[in-house]
């Protein structure tokens, strides 16, 4: 799988995990092509796997945050403004930006950008724009509601 079409494949289906088991797609498993048993990281592809989270978390149409059940969770971002509108249904640790950092003693540290700090002011624009039932049935269609 290229960077492309995991990116095709959480545009057109909105929230996906990371890795977790949960209530939407897990992208580890659509890049290996197959049901991961264990930690992604055994897995022949994990070089691939990785690179591609390195450049999902790059991209500026993907919000990585902690959603779903505290696990890394990819947010496409036709889907920002029902986060927005919905957002007092979340804790606020839920959506706030998660950035993954290489230490140089080969650790990986998460750096948290609170919400809203990472909200784009058009994003605030088109959130207001929605009714909550209308924020709601966006969430529902990718398979996940608060």
């Amino acid at each position: 799988m290229t960077f492309d079409q995991a990116m095709a494949f959480i545009r057109e289906h909105g929230i996906v995990l990371s890795a977790a088991r949960g209530p939407v797609p897990r992208m580890a498993e659509v890049i290996a092509g197959e049901p991961i048993k264990g930690s992604w990281w055994a897995h022949p592809k994990s070089h691939q796997i990785f690179a591609i989270f390195q450049k999902l978390a790059d991209s500026p149409d993907i919000l990585v945050c902690r959603m779903i059940g505290g696990k890394v969770t990819f947010v496409h971002r036709r889907l920002w403004p029902a986060l927005v509108r919905l957002a007092d249904r979340f804790e606020p640790t839920q959506i706030a930006q998660v950035h993954q950092e290489h230490t140089a003693k080969g650790h990986h540290e998460a750096h948290e950008v609170p919400y809203p700090e990472w909200v784009p002011a058009e994003v605030f624009d088109e959130a207001g724009k929605l009714s909550g039932a209308q924020a709601l049935a966006m969430l529902a269609s990718s398979g996940f509601a608060p």
